[in-house]
Parts: structure tokens; C-alpha cells; sequence
């Protein structure tokens, strides 16, 4: 790249030469007390031109060199201990003095380069003439040669460019200090008073252009769906809490501290969980958690044979607030050894339970045992078939809708029960927006299965076709939720 720039440089340096050379001038120059032949002088004047362009050439390509370089490949030529490296890191170690060492730097060399230009072209043309002609051609050189070239140059080769002039730069660094101290300083007051923080110090990627990689990433067939998706739950887990991952209470067995080892064991048995809570009373007072394991090898190698307690099997366990964020739940569950713990509302009541499985799934996805059903089933391209506990923004992901969650509800059932004002029966359909929603399964008051459709926009503004379809649309996105006639389309 350099040499290019120079032989570049040197064409335009001898044609600038030659139009010198044809043009009438004094024999010679006086620098001081000494008088220096005219063609020197404006030949001198020529190739500290040159040199300038290389150097504006330097600084720009060191700017994008210096900070496309990832932090990541930093790191991995510093441990392998390649030539340069030390000084890159150090360099990196602080990009706002880094920046200011190249801002300096290039603008010292493109400001003598025009006021270099302009003096020899005085000695030829009258004084504006001259000023003109050499902010142009300047801009030119600069433009052409100090610029685009270079900066084309350093992107392409990014990694081997920065090590090539981390050595030279920190140089510039020390023969510049003074400047760059003071502008440094300046600069940071600067920010200090407007209240800003310089751009430079700020992360060059954020979660959304993260995301925006990993959609891109999986167009391109770098990674496929399934590890998109598990990519896009670990952003989704930092700021989901122990209510929308919980199992609710409706579905928690526990075991009765009344209970002997033989119960115990049979109710775990008919569960099909291998750990328990222990309550005392209600599940509103659970005072732990006993294991399969524990309970079977004490009724069957228990010393001597002792008549064992349930309560001589119990292991503590945690009771955390609905509102606590996952990612700290499963960090704090690791950390005190426990797979299972107790969710409680404001009040104290046990709202639900979350086991270690159930902060899993939320990453990898749902784990199914032997007769499970999936919790969102694909009957269509436009419908779907999800269990009512499933969480709104999974419905929201597989079918492409926009269904909203409120403060009182993150579930499919609980928006359906939020829309009805009511309890619903099975068969019963209700409408929103462009999403039709027929419950498939009741039982007792729970919903266990709804099935949502998402509908043509284009069909739904159609005149005469599925007229009472868009009436009870219309009127859904009118009423309040709890107003039964606006919600409701058909009832079985």
C-alpha cells in the first residue's frame, strides 16, 4: 500500500515539476540570510509534499486499523505473543488518547501540505490564484492518496496492518505528546462540561446489533434456526423473571409432612418428578424438598431398621419474589447447590415452583418426556396449537403476531381469560387484530389448549367476505377487555 501511494505521489510530484520547470521564475530564493536556487527550493518544496501525503496516508489507514481491530483478536495475538502485539494492546488500552495521537497527527500534515502548495504556487501565481490552486489540488492528493486509498487498504487487511504501524504510531505518540496531552485533556473537559462521553470509549456493538447479526447470520446459512433461537433465548433470559418460567401452583404436588416414606415415595411415583416439596399444612407453607433417591435407599439400607421420618429426609429450599430476574435466580441456585425453589407473591402465598429443568428449557428450549406434547404444535403454516401456559412472546415468535402481554398475564390462557371477562368454554372462539383464537381444551376452569390462526390482513378489509368475522374484529379492538359481546365471535 505504501508503495503505491509513493509512486502515485511521485507521477503527480513530476508532473507539478515539469509545469515549474516551463514557467518563468527568479533564479533564486532567499531562506534567511542564504539564497537557495528557485529550482531546489520548489523541488525540496515537492518531495516534503510527498513525504506529507505518505504520512496523512499513515494516520488515516492507522484510524481504521486501530479500531475495526477486534477486541477478541487482540487478545488472541497478544497470548500468542506475535511481534507488535504489546504494543497494539497498549495503544488500545486507551482509543480516546488514541484517537486524539492520529487526529493530531493527520491534521498537522494536511495543513503544512497546503501551506507548503501554496507557497511554491505563489511564486508562479498571483496570490488567490495560488491559494485556490493549492486547496484544490491538495484536496485532491489528500483525498485520493491520504484517504480513500489507504483507509480501502486497512480494512482489507486490518489485523497485519495494525501490528505493521503500531510501532510507528506509538512513536508518533511521544513526538507529539505535548499536543496531544493538551488536546487530550481538552477535549475530555470538553465532555465532562456538555455532559457527554466520547464515542470512542462507548462499545462498538449493542445486544441489537447483535441480534441483527444473528438474524443476518442465519440468511446467510451460517447458523441454522435452531441455533438462532437458542442464541435469541439467552438475550430474552436476562430479563425474564421467576413468575413467567415458574410452574403454577395448580400443577405443584407436594407431599403432606403427615406423610410416611411408603406415601411419599408413591406419590413422587405418580408424579413423575423425582424431587418434591414438603409442606406443612397448605403449599402456602413449604418447609422443603425430599428426593426419590433418598427416600428409597432409607426405606431399603436405613440402619438397623430404624423406623425412618420423613421429616429426617427433608433438604431446605429457597423461596424467592415472582419479580426475581432468572439470571439471577439460576446464579444464586447454583451457587447454594438447589435444584428446586418455591415462588411467592407479595404477600407470601406460593404462586408456583421453578426447578433448575425449568431455567434450562428457557435457553435450549423445551425438554419433552416419553407422552409429553409439544407446548406449541404446528398444525399450518398460519396455525398453531399451543398449550395455555405457553408464554405470549413464543406464540407472538412462531406465528409472527404482535399479541400484547399485561401486567396481570404472560400466558395464552391468561390473555384469553383478559379478553373474555370470563370463564370460557371449549370450542369458544374470540378475535384480535388479524389472529383468531379457538379454544380446543378445558377442563374444569383451566385452559389446557387454544388453537390461534393468523389471518390475511388483505381478507380481513374485504367487503362482504367474512363480514361477521370483521364486525367482531372491529368491535374486539373497541371494547374493554371484560366486555363478553365485543370479544366473543361464536360460542358452542
Amino acid at each position: 500500500m505504501s508503495i503505491d501511494v509513493f509512486a502515485a505521489t511521485a507521477v503527480t510530484a513530476r508532473v507539478l515539476l515539469e509545469v515549474v520547470a516551463a514557467t518563468p521564475v527568479p533564479a533564486a530564493v532567499e531562506v534567511g540570510p542564504i539564497a537557495v536556487s528557485q529550482v531546489l527550493f520548489v523541488t525540496v518544496g515537492v518531495v516534503v509534499i510527498v513525504l506529507l501525503v505518505a504520512l496523512s496516508a499513515f494516520f488515516s489507514s492507522s484510524e481504521i486499523a486501530m479500531f475495526s481491530l477486534a477486541p477478541h483478536r487482540l487478545e488472541k495475538i497478544v497470548e500468542e505473543g506475535v511481534a507488535g502485539a504489546d504494543t497494539l494492546a497498549d495503544l488500545k488500552s486507551d482509543p480516546h488518547r488514541l484517537l486524539v495521537t492520529i487526529l493530531v497527527g493527520n491534521n498537522i500534515v494536511n495543513i503544512a501540505m497546503s501551506s507548503i502548495a501554496t507557497g511554491l504556487l505563489s511564486f508562479y501565481l498571483g496570490g488567490g490564484a495560488a491559494v485556490a490552486v493549492a486547496t484544490l489540488g491538495i484536496t485532491a492528493l489528500v483525498l485520493l492518496f491520504g484517504e480513500s486509498a489507504p483507509k480501502s487498504y486497512a480494512v482489507e487487511n486490518t489485523e497485519s496492518w495494525a501490528l505493521t504501524i503500531a510501532r510507528p504510531l506509538k512513536v508518533s505518540e511521544y513526538v507529539l505528546l505535548p499536543l496531544i496531552v493538551t488536546f487530550d485533556y481538552l477535549t475530555r473537559q470538553v465532555n465532562r462540561i456538555t455532559g457527554g462521553r466520547a464515542a470512542i470509549e462507548t462499545s462498538y456493538v449493542t445486544r441489537d446489533e447483535i441480534r441483527d447479526i444473528i438474524q443476518t447470520g442465519e440468511r446467510e446459512g451460517v447458523i441454522d434456526a435452531e441455533e438462532r433461537e437458542m442464541l435469541q433465548r439467552i438475550f430474552r433470559f436476562t430479563n425474564t423473571i421467576a413468575k413467567e418460567v415458574m410452574t403454577p401452583r395448580l400443577d405443584v404436588t407436594g407431599i403432606t409432612t403427615d406423610a410416611d416414606i411408603e406415601a411419599a415415595i408413591e406419590t413422587c411415583v405418580q408424579s413423575g418428578h423425582a424431587r418434591l416439596p414438603v409442606y406443612e399444612g397448605s403449599l402456602d407453607n413449604v418447609i422443603g424438598v425430599v428426593h426419590l433417591r433418598d427416600l428409597v435407599r432409607d426405606r431399603d439400607y436405613g440402619a438397623g431398621g430404624a423406623v425412618l421420618e420423613l421429616d429426617d429426609l427433608i433438604e431446605p429450599i429457597l423461596h424467592v419474589p415472582e419479580s426475581k430476574n432468572v439470571d439471577e435466580l439460576f446464579a444464586e441456585m447454583r451457587r447454594e447447590r438447589m435444584h428446586m425453589v418455591i415462588v411467592i407473591d407479595e404477600f407470601g402465598t406460593t404462586e408456583g415452583m421453578v426447578t433448575v429443568e425449568d431455567l434450562t428449557e428457557e435457553i435450549v428450549g423445551e425438554i419433552l418426556e416419553g407422552g409429553e406434547d409439544e407446548p406449541i404444535e404446528r398444525v399450518a403454516d398460519d396455525t398453531v396449537l399451543v398449550r395455555g401456559e405457553v408464554n405470549i412472546d413464543e406464540v407472538n415468535e412462531a406465528l409472527d403476531i404482535n399479541l400484547p402481554e399485561g401486567e396481570e398475564f404472560e400466558t395464552i390462557a391468561g390473555f384469553i381469560f383478559n379478553r373474555a371477562g370470563r370463564l370460557v368454554v371449549e370450542g369458544e372462539e374470540i378475535a384480535y387484530e388479524n389472529v383468531r383464537i379457538t379454544v380446543e381444551q378445558v377442563e374444569n376452569t383451566r385452559i389446557m389448549k387454544a388453537r390461534l390462526t393468523r389471518l390475511p390482513k388483505e381478507d380481513e378489509d374485504e367487503d362482504g367476505s367474512d363480514g361477521g368475522n370483521v364486525e367482531a374484529e372491529e368491535a374486539t379492538q373497541r371494547a374493554e377487555p371484560g366486555d363478553i359481546e365485543a370479544e366473543e365471535l361464536s360460542t358452542d
